[in-house]
């Protein structure tokens, strides 16, 4: 389960400065590593899309970043994303993926059927990676086309990456 050091590895590659998200368990250990990283900025946010405007801002300033998210907070960022796409900024966004292989929450269900859909209803580029061997190059390629490639892009961190969650003892 160390993929997340994949991730956090292609991002100080790409150098990254900013880092948005709200919390999740799925990337607990990756957001925890930016915000120990003295030259990188962890924001936490209230809501996905404040993610958006945020990457639009770091662009705008200078700086590479990245959104961390669900799943679930993918419906809230669909009318945020055409803020990339019509200014044409860059958008790098790793989004863990629910309501898939061993979910336990019905809730989960449609938005992680609606995920990769809805993004590309954006022309965001949709990659999926569901073998932890396959992260490193994944990340590193994502952040390629939206830094070098000028697109908006996610990377789908399918449910097999995770640990199987329940009820019980459910940090969500």
């Amino acid at each position: 389960m160390d993929w997340w050091k994949d991730i956090y590895s292609a991002m100080k590659e790409a150098d990254v400065k900013q880092v948005a998200y709200v919390p999740d368990a799925g990337h607990a250990k990756l957001i925890n590593a930016c915000i120990a990283d003295n030259d990188m900025r962890a924001v936490p946010l209230t809501t996905e899309e404040e993610g958006i405007a945020m990457m639009a801002g770091a662009w705008l300033g200078g700086q590479r970043g990245v959104l961390l998210m669900q799943s679930s907070g993918v419906g809230n960022c669909i009318n945020m994303v055409g803020l990339m796409k019509t200014c044409r900024f860059p958008l790098a966004t790793f989004i863990t993926m629910r309501g898939q292989w061993h979910e336990f929450n019905p809730w989960q269900m449609p938005m992680g059927n609606g995920t990769q859909p809805a993004l590309e209803a954006m022309d965001v580029n949709v990659r999926t990676v569901d073998d932890p061997a396959d992260v490193a190059a994944q990340s590193a390629a994502l952040l390629h086309r939206a830094f070098v490639g000028m697109q908006a892009g996610a990377l789908l961190l399918h449910q097999r990456l995770m640990p199987i969650k329940t009820f019980k003892g459910s940090e969500d």
